[in-house]
């Protein structure tokens, strides 16, 4: 049956007046313009979010604030709209021209700006309101553009049908391509030039039916700039690293999983996680040493070892020096990570080429599935994971995780977590041991001094309390059967508190964690 709806204004749109006519071509250009706009808006918007959660922490958190913040400056773009008489065509290609520069810059402005400016979430939320109005504005202006050429319900269902397929373009690209590919500074950028190309069309189409001069040579300036700092992304990334960091950057990739950054100062190398420093090489010793030793030193016989975390091979380098050791199997979720300590000669000298040893088993994969198909037994465990910033390391730190390790768990072993500092977060170290003896092991603190960290703690658990007999081995550089001893002594400022155990539905520790330390950091 014929479609006989009317069209909305009644209007012909071979009569349409300038900037209303939509032959066609504009027709087709237009709705091309939604997907991209569309694909655009969400890049910038996850742009945003996953640059909060790298340099402010805590991704749940930055992400809904980021995502709030951003859908309603598109309510106010969208309510805006109404005040835009006339010139549409107009109006929206100067929208995408300015939303062309400022989402283009935004991830390579943020970067810049976060070691510069003093309050850095007054310039990410000001980006994001300026960025999510502009936005706003699109989708209203297109409608109207396009009111003349097709019926209300076919126009409607068009515009949705690109806007919502673009997003879904942008939400499989963006963790998938974009940031292990081309990384979040190049990532805007070549979105930018997505926007201003439709900006560019628009104004070559219309050339003949308005004048445009002022437009392009505006689109043609953005377009230039977006293409100078395309070129320039990997000098601005590590002129915003080493201005972060303070110190030269020797290595720095974007992985699907987090931002790898090695810096080195003299004799001095360091390696950073999402902005989080992980080991320093003048004081790991003394990390390694505390983390791996208390362990080993009470199991009779640890034939088989696991270690959860530690893709860069410190804590196997420490196992492997024990010749009781048979087998290591080591999970780490990023294999950039362990490709990059096992492969290049500086990185892979660090830990004695530890992770290419044919004593060691290495599996790339999420921990916290790993250890649910996983069989043991283990006779040794050692947890090494990045303290719980965010949800994402939360989990692994839950009585839901900790059962599943502890099934794992020999019968005579021994497993030991790093569990942040005891004396900078108290509650967020003792929520450590409240939840593994919520999973049902027995558990015992102690702590080390690492200055790279200040003090720091660790916890110890088994099936049966762990005993104070322990063997080491010569030739350590920091552990001596008296320091060792002296590790399980708290004076009373970092003594335990009465703190809830981390479950998997209310993950109290990523809160306390973050309160504790933003106090600190503060």
């Amino acid at each position: 049956m014929a479609d006989t709806a009317p069209r909305t204004g009644g209007t012909d749109p071979a009569t349409a007046p300038d900037g209303e006519r939509a032959p066609a071509t504009l027709a087709l250009i237009l709705l091309v313009s939604v997907l991209v706009v569309a694909t655009c808006g969400l890049i910038y918007e996850l742009l945003a979010g996953t640059l909060a959660s790298y340099l402010l922490g805590d991704s749940v958190t930055q992400f809904s604030t980021v995502i709030g913040s951003y859908l309603f400056a598109m309510g106010i773009g969208s309510w805006l709209s109404r005040h835009v008489r006339g010139d549409e065509i107009g109006v929206f290609v100067r929208v995408e021209i300015l939303i062309a520069a400022l989402g283009g810059w935004s991830a390579a402005g943020l970067f810049m700006l976060f070691p510069l400016v003093g309050d850095f979430r007054v310039v990410l939320y000001a980006l994001v309101l300026a960025i999510g109005l502009l936005v706003g504005l699109e989708i209203p202006l297109l409608i109207r553009i396009l009111r003349h050429r097709f019926a209300f319900r076919e126009l409607v269902s068009n515009v949705l049908t690109y806007d919502y397929v673009g997003a879904l373009i942008a939400s499989l690209l963006f963790p998938l391509v974009l940031v292990p590919q081309l990384g979040m500074i190049r990532t805007g950028f070549v979105f930018g030039l997505a926007n201003v190309a439709v900006a560019l069309a628009l104004l070559v189409f219309l050339r003949r039916q308005r004048r445009i001069a002022a437009d392009l040579v505006a689109a043609l300036a953005v377009t230039a700039s977006l293409v100078a700092g395309l070129a320039g992304a990997e000098r601005m990334q590590r002129w915003s690293e080493v201005a972060y960091y303070q110190e030269p950057v020797v290595y720095a990739r974007s992985t699907p999983y987090q931002r790898i950054v090695v810096t080195r100062q003299g004799d001095d190398m360091r390696l950073w996680l999402n902005g989080n420093l992980q080991f320093s090489t003048r004081d790991e010793y003394r990390y390694h040493e505390a983390l791996v030793w208390p362990v080993l030193g009470r199991v009779a016989a640890p034939r088989e070892v696991l270690i959860l975390g530690g893709g860069d091979g410190l804590a196997a380098r420490e196992v492997l020096r024990d010749p009781r050791v048979g087998h290591v199997t080591l999970v780490d979720l990023d294999p950039e990570m362990t490709r990059l300590f096992r492969d290049t000669p500086q990185f892979a000298q660090l830990n004695r080429d530890a992770l290419s040893s044919p004593r060691l088993t290495l599996h790339n994969a999420d921990a916290f599935r790993w250890v649910r198909e996983a069989r043991g037994p283990y006779d040794a465990i050692i947890v090494d994971f990045p303290d719980p910033t965010e949800f994402s390391l939360g989990k692994l730190y839950t009585v839901s995780f900790y059962r599943e390790v502890a099934r794992l768990l020999a019968p005579h072993g021994v497993m030991t977590v790093q569990s942040t500092s005891p004396l900078v977060a108290p509650r967020s170290y003792w929520t450590v041991a409240s939840t593994l003896e919520a999973a049902g092991l027995a558990t015992r603190g102690y702590h080390a001094y690492v200055p790279s960290f200040g003090e720091w703690g660790y916890t110890l658990a088994a099936h049966a309390a762990p005993g104070d007999t322990v063997r080491l081995p010569a030739g350590l550089r920091f552990l001596t059967p008296a320091t060792e001893r002296a590790m399980f002594d708290f004076p009373p400022d970092m003594a335990r508190r009465p703190v809830p155990a981390n479950r998997l539905d209310n993950q109290a520790l990523v809160r306390s964690f973050a309160q504790e330390w933003g106090k600190y950091e503060g």
